[in-house]
């Protein structure tokens, strides 16, 4: 079984992202200051009022910002995310997170849990390690088939 742990737990990282609108819904801006939290290019596990999820961390076309442009039920979703439902916008709306508003973003582990969250909002999350490279690898390989 995994541990729980805090938000608000000393081991956890937190950081302020933006919610910014985008043509198809919304994403969250990660400020350069806080890019060594994140695996930028690679597809993360967020958990969304504790369920496991999946997105990308995406590098900004200009500077060193960093943004999470959707989150999705599957890594393959969020990989190519046509026609596959966003629930970072239904995490918004259903939390009342307006563009240029906060939200937090936990890094639980990094480079590969990440939770998010409300300010002033205090969460436990299941905290678990991420797989050894080498499964990792077989994974990936197997998704690429």
């Amino acid at each position: 079984m995994a541990d729980r742990i805090a938000s608000d737990h000393p081991s956890v990282q937190t950081v302020r992202a933006t919610c910014a609108e985008t043509a198809t819904g919304v994403r969250l801006e990660i400020p350069a200051g806080d890019r060594d939290a994140f695996q930028a290019d690679e597809i993360v596990r967020f958990v969304l009022d504790g369920e496991e999820l999946f997105g990308r961390v995406e590098r900004a076309l200009t500077g060193d910002d960093l943004s999470v442009p959707g989150i999705y039920e599957t890594p393959d979703l969020a990989r190519d995310p046509s026609g596959a439902t966003d629930r970072l916008l239904e995490w918004t709306d259903d939390h009342g997170v307006v563009v240029g508003g906060s939200v937090l973003i936990d890094v639980i582990e990094p480079e590969f849990l990440y939770g998010l969250r409300e300010p002033g909002e205090t969460i436990y999350y299941d905290a678990r390690e991420p797989p050894s490279d080498s499964l990792s690898d077989i994974a990936a390989e197997l998704e690429d088939r």
